[in-house]
């Protein structure tokens, strides 16, 4: 399935064809044909970029929207994908979510194998780190899958195909969380996705962090990052919640909590923003989160108006 995915065929950014490998370029650890080869993981290594609390945004997150799911759940287990130089993140997003299921697992996937062996001492009851890349190498299928900062540096079309595959990884009623954020995790963009799609975006900022909501725009995910150009929806939404916050300058008397909830609240008469748990309403807002729907924002779309 194809929702969300450029329109008409034609070129994106990076030269690929939307929602196919760009022709010869299959991701590293595929065939031509598109097939994962048999004993390589799919994928590249990553910077690693990685420190203590970098991902917090989304954990809370996810912990909040899908806490139903992992308690609802048979024996959940849960993928954090291309972790990086170091455990910390993964055996924080195994705290959090043993708070919500206290026999959740969680699998920390990585293609460098010297990051596996660095990892591997942390190890413990429930939390585990394997060699791999979005073949997802574990011993039954994901829940959860949380990737952040892993598809950055492929195509547009490559960032497509990987999720087709991580997609097909998933447990019935699973979910992928795929976004990107800054080094110290104060800005942030994720996009939510099931076995039929990416579903929402979600922005987050530490509130004291930016000047205007457009400069979160560095932090979209990578089938965003590139329609920030006039005549995209997501371009348009980045233009609307600046003038939104313009307009709720004067609730910056009272911080910058007060005046990003009002901009939202003023953005949700023009925008579908989630307006009510678990997705929305003030509870999240004030967190320096909002909410969309992917068609919203999806690539292709003429913008509202």
């Amino acid at each position: 399935m194809n929702a969300g995915r450029p329109r008409g065929g034609g070129p994106v950014p990076d030269g690929s064809t939307p929602g196919r490998s760009t022709p010869g370029r299959p991701m590293p650890g595929r065939s031509t044909q598109g097939r994962p080869v048999p004993g390589r993981p799919v994928g590249e290594i990553t910077r690693g970029t990685t420190g203590h609390n970098r991902l917090r945004r989304a954990d809370r997150w996810t912990a909040a929207v899908y806490g139903r799911l992992l308690v609802s759940a048979d024996r959940p287990l849960v993928v954090d994908l291309g972790y990086g130089a170091s455990h910390v993140t993964t055996s924080e997003l195994f705290d959090r979510l043993r708070r919500v299921r206290p026999d959740v697992e969680v699998v920390g996937v990585e293609i460098d194998p010297a990051r596996v062996a660095a990892a591997k001492p942390y190890e413990r009851p429930g939390l585990s780190f394997v060699r791999g890349g979005f073949e997802l190498p574990v011993g039954r299928r994901p829940l959860i899958v949380r990737a952040f900062n892993v598809l950055r540096q492929y195509g547009e079309a490559q960032a497509w195909e990987a999720w087709d595959l991580l997609r097909s990884r998933l447990a019935a009623g699973g979910v992928i969380v795929e976004g990107t954020c800054s080094e110290i995790g104060h800005r942030a963009a994720w996009v939510a996705l099931d076995a039929q799609g990416p579903r929402t975006v979600t922005l987050s900022a530490r509130l004291a962090g930016f000047e205007h909501p457009s400069d979160l725009a560095e932090r979209l995910p990578k089938a965003l990052i590139h329609r920030n150009v006039p005549g995209e929806r997501v371009h348009a939404f980045l233009r609307d919640f600046d003038h939104a916050w313009a307009l709720s300058a004067p609730y910056g008397a009272y911080g910058a909590r007060p005046r990003w909830t009002a901009a939202v609240e003023r953005l949700a008469a023009t925008w579908p923003v989630a307006t009510t748990p678990p997705l929305g309403g003030r509870r999240r807002w004030r967190l320096g989160e909002v909410t969309l729907p992917w068609s919203a924002l999806a690539p292709g779309a003429p913008p509202p108006g």
